[in-house]
């Protein structure tokens, strides 16, 4: 409805994943590396855990598109399958004729007989499930099944699960550990903080096609922020909502207003909004001009709807109702957030081959990075490249002048070492200077966290300067200058 009013090609709030629309910030690009890296080197289970509305669905669409092409992806997006129902349902993706009757036993053998012949071809074959979290208990034994199969020498069949954390629940009982053990890598997508918001409101727009300055004011930022608990779905529901109230009323700027409307529309229990005569966003479409107002709105937005039989390219999602019809869904979240916290990086976790979970709900105020060698890890169990660049860092970042500038490429917490070895695998693979690169380790602000540091400058200019002339594979989590003073 409001597209030409923004100058927008897209809606850019929409629920449903549109890859294109994928948020790199807040280690979502850095889990995404972390996971090619892990599917096509390594031969375990891997997990990824998220709340409802964290960006689970998103990541895992992205990786599909990712994934090399000599790589067969099977996508399972029914958790409710049986242990046999997921053995078919495997046979049928990978074209093996079974007859409808036969044992389980026997699709097992034929699965296993079409692995070795795509192995045999240069294929690996990757099984991505979607809402593990809510399969049955026979179906979680039966992908322990499915992990032992395997040639002489390699595993044959890849397994990412994708769940909400009642996935780590059901993993922790005791007639799980089997499974348990075989997962080789952890992953958890922490809800967004404040500034991670402001980025992804700003980054989905322009990728919606708006050109202008910024739209959301400070202070609607901070009430998304405190409504949405930093998950994903809810912050797109009230950006569009706030979005359509500012159209409403004939503005371009979002502002408190506007999203304290948009959180009244959406019922969301965990706001305890302020300030007396607060009216929710259908009562702003009549306050803003009366019912003629709502009246042109809906026809212009009938013009611009295509005839249901129009099909839609496959490089677009098809169209959603309204983000009002999923109100129910987004505010079943198991946790509360205590609105007052100041919002900063995500907690701390040991850095483990299984890390503990820990609730979206802790924060720390961010203080200025203090390199110092890991603490976290004993010597020895971090990725061999990583543990190499730390300490050949640690010289420059001792003696290095306080008024000298750097590029800030990557910032990330020391809960998966991993992310670190995969960015820095994917800059030495396409040509980074490896000489400028350093990563220091940080533990001053209360979470322990890596940094991704390039070059050395005499002048801000210089750094800023030197940006334009990074590769790709450097510029991925959107660098930044910095002075050395900052990190001590």
């Amino acid at each position: 409805m409001y597209l030409e009013h923004y100058g927008l090609s897209e809606a850019p709030f929409r629920i449903t994943p549109h890859t294109d629309f994928f948020f790199t910030g807040a280690n979502r690009g850095a889990t995404l590396e972390a996971l090619l890296y892990a599917i096509i080197h390594d031969e375990g289970i891997v997990k990824v855990s998220g709340e409802v509305g964290s960006g689970k669905t998103m990541l895992c669409r992205v990786l599909l598109e990712r994934l090399p092409e000599n790589v067969v992806t099977i996508y399972l997006a029914n958790p409710s399958l049986s242990r046999e129902d997921i053995l078919f349902t495997l046979a049928d993706e990978l074209d093996i004729a079974v007859p409808e009757h036969s044992r389980a036993s026997t699709v097992m053998r034929a699965l296993q007989d079409q692995l070795v012949s795509l192995y045999a071809a240069g294929k690996q074959v990757v099984v991505l499930i979607d809402e593990a979290h809510a399969m049955p208990n026979e179906t979680l034994e039966e992908i322990r099944l499915l992990s032992n199969l395997e040639s002489n020498r390699h595993k044959l069949l890849q397994l990412v699960l994708f769940g909400q954390p009642e996935i780590n629940a059901a993993l922790a009982r005791s007639d799980m550990r089997q499974l348990r053990e075989r997962i080789t890598h952890n992953f958890g997508l922490e809800p967004l903080v404040r500034d991670d918001i402001a980025q992804y409101l700003d980054f989905r727009m322009r990728a919606g096609g708006y050109r202008g300055p910024n739209i959301f004011a400070p202070a609607a930022i901070k009430l998304i922020t405190e409504a949405s608990q930093g998950l994903t779905r809810r912050i797109n529901i009230l950006a569009d909502k706030a979005l359509l109230a500012a159209f409403a009323a004939g503005g371009h700027q979002v502002g408190a207003k506007e999203v304290r409307a948009a959180i009244r529309d959406s019922e969301f229990a965990t706001l305890h909004t302020k300030g007396p005569g607060l009216r929710p966003l259908h009562a702003l479409f009549w306050a803003g001009g009366g019912a003629m107002v709502m009246l042109a709105i809906v026809g212009a937005w009938r013009l611009a709807e295509p005839p249901a039989a129009t099909p839609t390219p496959a490089s677009l999602p098809p169209l959603t109702q309204s983000a009002t019809a999923t109100t129910s869904e987004v505010i079943q979240q198991q946790q509360t957030i205590q609105l007052d916290m100041p919002l900063a990086q995500p907690p701390l976790q040991p850095v483990s081959r299984q890390p503990a979970e820990t609730s979206p709900t802790a924060r720390n105020t961010p203080k200025t990075e203090n390199p110092s060698p890991p603490s976290v890890s004993p010597p020895g169990t971090l990725p061999p490249r990583l543990e190499k660049s730390l300490a050949e860092s640690q010289p420059w970042l001792d003696s290095a002048p306080q008024h000298k500038w750097f590029l800030q490429l990557l910032t990330t917490v020391a809960i998966h070492p991993e992310l670190v070895e995969a960015f820095l695998v994917r800059a030495h693979n396409a040509g980074a200077d490896m000489d400028k690169l350093r990563v220091f380790h940080s533990s001053l602000s209360g979470t322990a966290r890596y940094g991704v540091i390039y070059g050395d400058y005499a002048t801000r200019l210089d750094a800023v300067n030197e940006l334009k002339n990074l590769p790709p594979a450097l510029r991925s989590h959107n660098p930044y200058a910095r002075q050395v003073i900052q990190l001590r």
